[in-house]
């Protein structure tokens, strides 16, 4: 399935680059989320009108994303969850819990901009958390688990 990108997607191209991609991932995702088009006539045509749109749109969104990383630098969140003696969790701390850690810490961060790379924290202690803000902007987050009592 070709398409015409409508904003930088990681790992795949920039705004305006004709990508050749398997068409689930086209037909389920680039399209309903609005980041890419269909390659046709009238789909090139549109794009070429709206190009500045789209330019002027992806650099206020890249220059919101290094906003928000500013205000992550050196940001850290405590995260109290039930666990055992010896440091186990009884459970597990995901990216909706850090979000929602961060956010009551007055920070704004989606859980889908969590990068756990190696699955959901099970340990108290201290972790770095990559946080994805945009395709050009990634940022690490100290994050405290500690068990209560």
């Amino acid at each position: 399935m070709e398409l015409i990108l409508l904003q930088k997607v990681r790992n795949l191209g920039t705004l305006g680059d004709k990508v050749d991609v398997k068409p689930g991932y086209g037909r389920n995702y680039l399209l309903p989320q609005g980041k890419a088009v269909r390659v046709n006539a009238a789909n090139l045509a549109a794009f070429e009108q709206r190009r500045a749109e789209y330019e002027a749109k992806a650099d206020s969104l890249l220059a919101d994303a290094e906003s928000r990383k500013a205000k992550l630098a050196d940001a850290s969140v405590t995260i109290s969850a039930h666990a055992s003696a010896e440091g186990k969790l009884f459970g597990s701390v995901g990216p909706r819990d850090i979000a929602e850690a961060l956010a009551a810490a007055g920070h704004t961060v989606n859980k889908v901009e969590v990068i756990l790379g190696e699955g959901p924290l099970r340990n108290t202690g201290e972790y770095d958390v990559a946080i994805h803000l945009h395709a050009d902007v990634h940022t690490t987050v100290k994050v405290i688990v500690v068990g209560d009592k």
